[in-house]
């Protein structure tokens, strides 16, 4: 078997865990092992985002931001 070039890990995308509960599904985006993005689809209504009170702590770590507020997408475009 070949070995992978180095560079082919600095490509890899986010891990994705998915974390089933009884009314809603969260999916926790992490890359180099820190939380980028949380996303929250609840079995009933729109899918919305949980993002950083402050957006300018935590260096884009989620675990590391004082609070996380929701937030919605309101307009999309194809």
């Amino acid at each position: 078997m070949a070995a992978l070039p180095q560079f082919a890990f600095a490509q890899r995308g986010p891990d994705v865990v998915i974390i089933a509960e009884e009314d809603k599904m969260i999916y926790e985006f992490r890359q180099n092992g820190e939380l980028r993005m949380i996303r929250i689809v609840p079995n009933v209504g729109r899918p919305y985002y949980l993002v950083p009170l402050d957006p300018t702590q935590g260096f884009g770590d989620l675990q590391r931001v004082d609070a996380l507020v929701p937030s919605w997408v309101l307009w999309e475009f194809d």
